[in-house]
């Protein structure tokens, strides 16, 4: 590592320790020549797919236009930033995850989807509405329907698995 103030290149870490989301190594450093102090972050290089457009266009993929469409999504909502920046995270972890070299946006928007449904579910409509180009009201009631079908199966426990081999689904008693 080369000092950032003398270009000298030998230095020595004073201090390591991993900064608060675990994803990164922080490391204190001095420069053997001039004596000054400085941090570096340490993380690993990881791939991420490149992303098949619906024209067939192919990008890399860009965390910060995640980011941004989440933001938007949710602009004026009561979300934290730090869930956002946790929803993307997940993002990405099931984008690495899949193991593929690229991925059609729709797959990727998808993800999104399923990230904002558990979020906030305005900022979940705002994007789909965006995602699937909706053409008339017809469009929203129905997105809107299936937030209150998923809804109700969360809130009936339907999505649990049982928790004894012939137990139905919810608790329901067996027969």
């Amino acid at each position: 590592m080369h000092c950032p103030f003398c270009d000298h290149d030998e230095t020595k870490v004073t201090d390591s320790r991993l900064t608060a989301d675990g994803r990164q190594i922080r490391r204190r450093r001095e420069c053997l020549k001039c004596a000054e102090r400085f941090t570096t972050f340490e993380s690993a290089e990881l791939l991420m797919p490149r992303v098949i457009k619906r024209d067939g266009n192919r990008e890399p993929f860009d965390e910060r236009k995640l980011s941004a469409g989440l933001i938007r999504a949710l602009e004026k909502r009561p979300v934290s930033s730090a869930a956002i920046d946790e929803a993307v995270g997940r993002v990405c972890h099931k984008l690495l995850v899949l193991g593929e070299r690229e991925v059609p946006s729709r797959q990727l928007g998808e993800l999104v989807m399923e990230e904002l449904r558990h979020l906030d579910e305005v900022g979940y409509v705002r994007f789909a509405s965006v995602y699937r180009s909706f053409q008339d009201v017809e469009a929203f009631r129905e997105t809107i329907d299936h937030l209150r079908h998923h809804r109700r199966r969360r809130d009936a426990g339907v999505d649990q698995l049982p928790l004894l081999p012939g137990e139905g689904t919810a608790g329901k008693d067996k027969k």
